[in-house]
């Protein structure tokens, strides 16, 4: 069971990166923002929360499960 949990939370952080990665840096901009002076990109920030959210859950189940356990 243990080693399933390790599985499951690497699996779900390395997913987790890669949508906030992707939300970041690589997938065109949400929206753009016009006004009178300015024109600005608006990145889509529910995805990246989202893909952060998801590596750092993964991270500590992965990192809980492969703790030895206290005897």
């Amino acid at each position: 069971m243990r080693l399933v949990a390790l599985i499951f939370g690497i699996l779900l952080a390395a997913a987790g990166g890669v949508i906030a990665y992707r939300a970041l840096f690589i997938e065109p901009s949400a929206a753009v923002v016009i006004t009178s002076t300015d024109v600005r990109e608006v990145q889509n920030w529910w995805k990246a929360a989202l893909g952060i959210v998801m590596l750092l859950v993964g991270a500590g189940l992965a990192i809980l499960s492969a703790r030895r356990p206290s005897r």
